[in-house]
């Protein structure tokens, strides 16, 4: 068994896909299409969604996350929901947290804790909230 994320990006699943590839090196492995879908949605859909995403996911690193446009146009709410990263380095862990805050919003500044030697919080330009670590060494 396992969990895996199911992000709602109200129309912007796209832009998600292509910001997550450049931000902390998602791997695409599918997307589907509402015009590509063997049966008609359950719900009506927003006019012109033909194109929009109807089932999308990718990988970053051994975790599958999937995405999908939803079925309405309402900003998706995150609250509650955070997604964290274990980066293998510092550098790497800030650079994945720079180019998530971007265009988003930084609620702890990257830096050293008493359990990391490198942790922040942010929430990125669609709203999906983030920490970024690395592991504490092992003594």
């Amino acid at each position: 068994m396992r969990v895996e994320p199911y992000l709602m990006f109200a129309g912007r699943c796209d832009e998600a896909l292509v910001f997550y590839q450049r931000a902390i090196g998602a791997v695409p492995e599918m997307v589907m299409r509402f015009k590509e879908s063997p049966e008609p949605p359950a719900m009506p859909l927003p006019p012109g969604w033909d194109d929009k995403v109807m089932h999308s996911s990718f990988h970053v690193g051994g975790t599958r996350v999937m995405a999908s446009d939803g079925m309405s146009t309402e900003t998706p709410s995150y609250a509650g929901v955070t997604l964290s990263i274990t980066a293998d380095s510092e550098a790497q862990a800030r650079a994945q947290f720079a180019a998530l805050a971007e265009g988003g919003s930084v609620f702890m500044p990257i830096g050293p804790t008493f359990w990391s030697p490198c942790f922040g919080m942010c929430s990125d330009r669609f709203g999906v909230h983030w920490m970024v670590s690395i592991d504490t060494p092992q003594a």
